[in-house]
């Protein structure tokens, strides 16, 4: 594709006229999208698509995408996240990263770093197959999970592992707009080499002054500090932490340690945290009985418990997801009927006709499921 055919499709003036009744009508039944698609890829009348323009593996269970989004993209916070959707062998998957470049970055672009999970299956087969050229989609920019305006005057910033990239994304937008408060930033890996973005962590702790980088390694002795998260860690990174505002991201068992001392201190307000693992069920599988019922593939099983999506997986289905928490609205399936249970807070919801997340429901009693 020339940049003219790009350009033509993308001007403000094409984008009225391609997007216009009258030109919808014309392309029926297939729509403007499918047409325009075949000369520019990332034209959408909504969707936000985005082309990779540059793949890199800075550690060996790690890819980075840089991607190129269409003028749908509205831009994000430092901290928030995406939904990245790739299609593999005809199936389009969905998961949740955030991006990790500055939120102020000129040219438009987002990097995207992700960690591989050797269990799943995106991560895997971006690590494998991405390469430049390749067009994937993405969501608006979602998230609490950023620092607010005005900015603290002291912040500490806490991540481990891949939780890097929102936090990552933080330090890069205040170091970007000159912010003059302190920052301290404490990471935490197995070891040296697993620190997806050690290079340039190094050259930002020696260009800004009031910004200090702690290393704490658990699987080596080399770092700043050794072994996992604790109280002495805390104070050791920055004996003023009462006085900050603090963002975590990271594993649970991370996420869990932090969270306890900052509530025995009294000061869980001033903790703020993205996470993406799953948080504590409340809800017991024990009392499970009913049959499941998939209507779209004519599919039923016993009710084992599980959430609706686990056992849609047991049973051979792939039903869409991202984020496997309750947060991102991927797996947002039509219930025909019966009653369903949020394994996280234990409210019940037996309306029929309504839409649940299939990742963090499950059936009481006998439920039918569209999973289309």
């Amino acid at each position: 594709m020339s940049l003219n055919t790009q350009a033509l499709t993308s001007s403000r003036l094409a984008r009225r006229v391609l997007s216009s009744s009258l030109v919808e009508a014309a392309f029926t039944p297939h729509g403007v999208d499918r047409y325009i698609e075949m000369i520019d890829p990332l034209w959408s009348q909504d969707e936000i698509r985005a082309e990779v323009t540059d793949v890199e593996r800075k550690t060996s269970d790690s890819v980075t995408l840089t991607i190129r989004p269409n003028s749908n993209w509205q831009g994000f916070k430092a901290g928030q996240f995406v939904k990245l959707s790739v299609e593999i062998d005809g199936i389009r998957r969905t998961r949740c990263y955030s991006p990790a470049n500055s939120q102020f970055r000129k040219d438009g672009k987002i990097e995207l770093t992700i960690k591989v999970d050797p269990n799943g299956l995106v991560s895997p087969w971006l690590l494998a197959n991405a390469k430049p050229g390749m067009i994937v989609q993405v969501s608006a920019a979602q998230g609490e999970f950023f620092i607010p305006l005005p900015h603290p005057r002291s912040i500490l910033l806490i991540s481990g592992g891949s939780g890097i990239t929102p936090v990552m994304s933080m330090l890069r937008t205040l170091t970007e707009r000159a912010y003059i408060g302190k920052v301290t930033f404490l990471h935490y890996s197995f070891t040296e080499n697993d620190v997806i973005y050690r290079k340039e962590i190094e050259e930002i702790e020696r260009k800004y002054e009031g910004v200090r980088i702690i290393r704490a390694y658990t699987d080596a002795d080399n770092g700043d500090l050794q072994g996992y998260f604790s109280k002495e860690h805390l104070v050791a990174a920055d004996k003023h932490y009462a006085e900050a505002e603090t963002f975590l991201c990271g594993p649970m068992p991370l996420m869990n340690a932090v969270r306890e001392v900052f509530e025995a201190e009294g000061l869980s307000d001033r903790l703020h945290l993205e996470q993406f693992a799953a948080p504590t069920r409340t809800v017991s599988t024990d009392d499970a009985e009913g049959r499941l019922t998939f209507t779209a593939s004519g599919t039923t099983v016993e009710n084992n418990g599980q959430t609706i999506l686990e056992q849609a997986e047991a049973a051979g289905l792939n039903p869409d997801y991202g984020c496997r928490i309750g947060i991102c609205f991927s797996c947002v399936k039509k219930k025909d009927c019966g009653t369903t249970q949020n394994v996280l807070t234990g409210e019940l919801e037996s309306d029929t006709d309504v839409n649940v997340k299939l990742c963090i429901s499950r059936p009481v009693g006998d439920v039918s499921i569209n999973e289309l």
